[in-house]
């Protein structure tokens, strides 16, 4: 049994095309953790997605998962992950038990009693043509055939995208249960950060290509601190202490990370946490430094 401490390393991955490079992206996956990939659409999500999976070559840089390497051991490490996508890989004209009869020949592990228990408890039919299926059953019948052949790594590609709430929750629930396993590690890649606050570990923010943020989730969250004042006083602040500004007739609200040093700084103007969601629009706008 190979021994590792990151399910997923990645070191100055860079992929270029016309109009957008992925610029020597790095960051791990802690092994028995989940971490949120967030970014814009096109950020370059899918870009790095894709060179793990060894659907895309890379320009240079070097991608370790499961402590081994990709792409010499291709075919192993394909054997203990799985994927899933925002939209289903399935045939619309095949059932669930078909898309069992097709993958239980290529997973060596594959368990039909698991993938059967999924069915029954997302409620998914059998029988029922897949392209019959609204998009959060096809999303559960997705993961039923993820969790069925007893992957260590789930990659995730927007998996939440366009779902309801209700289902949102429950399939967050089914991760959460998955990651009980510490040997088990998740990569979810989303631009709905409301879900990553409520599970994930770890944070990976991209932008452009680029990584501008990566670390534990709760860390990077206690780090920074949203600066709300007029806009006299946002102006005799020090630029460089600003991410960026959202600025309105109003007044100004700043984000600022080394927290502790700018509420001593700055302590006679009012803090704020930021979410998530805050900090990932104010570091898309920090090339402006001033938005509103």
């Amino acid at each position: 049994m190979i021994d590792y401490e990151n399910a997923i390393e990645i070191k100055d991955l860079s992929k270029s095309y016309d109009g957008f490079r992925l610029d020597n992206v790095s960051f791990s996956v802690p092994k028995g953790s989940i971490m949120g990939f967030i970014g814009q659409n096109g950020a370059g999500k899918t870009t790095t997605i894709r060179m793990l999976l060894g659907i895309t070559k890379p320009d240079s840089g070097e991608i370790e998962l499961l402590g081994r390497k990709m792409p010499d051991d291709e075919y192993g490490i394909k054997a203990d992950i799985s994927a899933v996508f925002d939209e289903i890989p399935f045939n619309d004209n095949f059932n669930a038990m078909q898309v069992e009869k097709v993958l239980s020949k290529l997973y060596k592990n594959w368990d039909s009693q698991t993938y059967s228990s999924y069915i029954d408890r997302f409620g998914l039919p059998r029988k029922k043509k897949i392209g019959k299926y609204s998009k959060g059953m096809k999303m559960k019948l997705q993961i039923a055939a993820a969790l069925s052949h007893k992957a260590k790594l789930l990659i995730m590609d927007e998996a939440t995208t366009g779902l309801d709430p209700v289902v949102r929750n429950e399939i967050l629930d089914i991760f959460l249960e998955y990651l009980q396993d510490e040997n088990n590690s998740i990569l979810l890649s989303s631009h709905i950060t409301s879900d990553l606050e409520k599970i994930a570990d770890s944070v990976t923010f991209i932008d452009n290509g680029r990584i501008l943020v990566s670390g534990y989730k709760d860390d990077i969250l206690s780090d920074h601190v949203l600066i709300k004042c007029s806009r006299q006083e946002y102006s005799s602040m020090d630029k460089n202490d600003c991410i960026s500004a959202r600025v309105t007739d109003y007044g100004a609200e700043v984000l600022v990370s080394g927290a502790r040093e700018m509420k001593r700084k700055y302590s006679g103007l009012v803090f704020d946490s930021p979410s998530l969601d805050d900090i990932m629009v104010f570091y898309v706008n920090r090339g402006k430094k001033e938005w509103s």
